[in-house]
């Protein structure tokens, strides 16, 4: 197995997810700066998710074209640039654009990362390996929502993006290296074929049964979990009177689980397998989503992420899985397709959650993630029974 290659795709996976839940905990700062309340600000995430979701309609099928790794290397490059023009923002709307264009290349980085790992191990071997690769990620979240909330209030917002730009010249000068010194990362699979040819085998995917199945089941995940979860830190910080560095370096606890899950994939997987995984993942976030809606006291909230991360990881690497295994010949493409459906459920559910949070607070947000996840994964669970009966 390429591991090198691996850990900087990890390493990339970091610097992803740090964009992408870096602004949870800087909400309050951006809404009193431009005049708004939180719930306005959250605009800051929902044109990061948009753009993510969408333009992984072009990212995919280019990557299956020059090669995933390629494609890494120069989408994490001018994210740095992305994230420049956000430190710079002079107004929120100009925020809200340079969030939406860092939104657009940030969101090529694990999809093509995993559909390149798709290429590259074999399909037995893949889910502990995908999961050790979303250790990084995993490691992103925790580092973002801590770092942001600490670095917000001693600094102001703009600090994080100053950071992110630093962080994403790093990683994409370490990718560069390793495209000049690793052969591995120029392999691509299937024929080489035009993009409108591309384009045509990404729809074609649609018509497929078992993927409009997986696609639609990660939108729904998506737009629930993590519209739930982009207010946890302004929950902690306006419910339980904690400071921003406090309640973001609280909501870091989410990847404790995930990281817990993940270094420990293969025998959870071989003991559990897929369903038992879904299941298992389903109750902990349902149990997780409960406790933070009815918790008393701040601290009520720690065990509540850990088992929120553990949860969605469990689910969401079976997804990712079934995923890869949706069109070998055209994995880029098929991989963004997968990602465009979380991002449009994610963009969608923030949005629907700013308009709850700004009128009832987030506990009722946080209610109904946990009974549509569960429910969720209890359906994707017997429709995964059904899969197999078949094969």
């Amino acid at each position: 197995m390429p591991a090198r290659a691996v850990l900087l795709l990890s390493l990339a996976a970091f610097a992803s997810a740090a964009a992408l839940r870096g602004t949870d905990p800087l909400l309050p700062l951006i809404a009193a700066q431009f005049g708004t309340t939180p719930g306005g600000a959250s605009a800051v995430i929902t044109g990061f998710a948009v753009a993510y979701g969408l333009l992984q309609l072009v990212n995919g099928p280019i990557a299956d074209r020059i090669g995933k790794y390629r494609m890494v290397f120069w989408v994490t490059a001018i994210s740095a640039l992305g994230n420049l023009a956000c430190a710079l923002a002079p107004s929120l709307g100009t925020l809200v654009a340079a969030r939406f264009a860092t939104g657009a290349t940030v969101g090529a980085i694990v999809p093509l990362a995993m559909a390149w790992i798709g290429d590259a191990v074999p399909y037995e071997k893949r889910q502990p390996v995908l999961a050790r690769f979303l250790i990084g990620h995993m490691l992103g979240v925790a580092f973002a929502t801590a770092a942001a909330g600490l670095l917000g209030e001693r600094l102001g917002w703009r600090a994080m993006f100053w950071l992110l730009t630093a962080l994403y010249a790093g990683v994409a000068l370490l990718l560069y290296l390793e495209l000049r010194g690793n052969p591995q990362t120029h392999a691509r699979t299937g024929q080489r074929t035009s993009l409108a040819e591309a384009f045509r085998r990404m729809a074609m995917l649609i018509h497929l049964r078992w993927v409009r199945v997986v696609l639609a089941t990660v939108c729904i995940e998506g737009g629930l979990f993590y519209g739930a979860l982009a207010f946890v830190a302004l929950d902690l910080h306006l419910r339980h009177d904690l400071s921003l560095g406090a309640a973001g370096s609280m909501v870091a606890a989410f990847s404790l689980g995930a990281l817990a899950y993940g270094t420990s994939a293969g025998p959870v997987v071989a003991r559990l397998g897929e369903r038992g995984l879904v299941l298992g993942g389903g109750l902990l976030i349902a149990l997780g989503f409960v406790g933070l809606a009815a918790a008393p006291a701040p601290g009520w909230a720690l065990p509540c992420l850990v088992a929120l991360g553990a949860g969605i990881y469990m689910f969401h690497n079976t997804l990712q899985v079934h995923a890869t295994q949706m069109a070998p010949e055209a994995r880029g493409g098929a991989l963004a397709l997968f990602a465009c459906s979380l991002f449009t459920g994610q963009s969608a559910g923030v949005w629907l959650a700013s308009i709850v949070v700004d009128a009832s607070g987030a506990r009722p947000v946080f209610a109904a993630a946990a009974a549509g996840l569960f429910l969720l994964a209890l359906d994707f669970r017997r429709r995964l029974a059904r899969l197999r009966r078949r094969e």
